[in-house]
């Protein structure tokens, strides 16, 4: 997953009007933040927004293919979709999209903490340290 300056650029400029837009690289790709929220991400320069239940239809109506990290693993990441080209090309439309996306990111329970970091664990005592301070 690759991601040029070229096409970031295009897509952080077409989102400008969104306001708090911000990007990530991450796993060789970029995440869209707005503010704080997980929105979108960009990989091999094909822009994917979130979905749920309430936008999925306007992917799938425009034949919008789903982002799939692992082709051995095809049911995973069907959380966001293609941004049709139409959209992609249209900033006032891609707001519009992107606001939804916005949306389903707000509403999505917070990411589960699944590990805590080492510092954080002996910061706070975690289960290696209470099992030495009980020795």
């Amino acid at each position: 997953m690759t991601v040029s300056a070229d096409y970031l650029q295009y897509v952080l400029d077409q989102l400008t009007q969104l306001g708090g837009v911000s990007s990530r690289r991450m796993f060789g790709g970029v995440g869209l933040y707005c503010d704080e929220f997980f929105f979108g991400l960009i990989a091999d320069d094909t822009l994917y927004l979130r979905v749920d239940d309430s936008n999925r239809d306007d992917y799938t109506a425009r034949g919008a293919a789903a982002f799939r990290p692992y082709a051995d693993r095809p049911h995973l990441s069907v959380s966001y979709f293609e941004a049709p080209a139409g959209v992609l090309d249209d900033a006032r439309q891609l707001i519009e999209w992107a606001r939804r996306s916005v949306a389903v990111a707000q509403r999505a329970p917070p990411p589960k903490a699944h590990l805590r970091s080492k510092k954080a664990r002996r910061a706070s005592g975690g289960a290696s340290g209470t099992a030495r301070a009980k020795r």
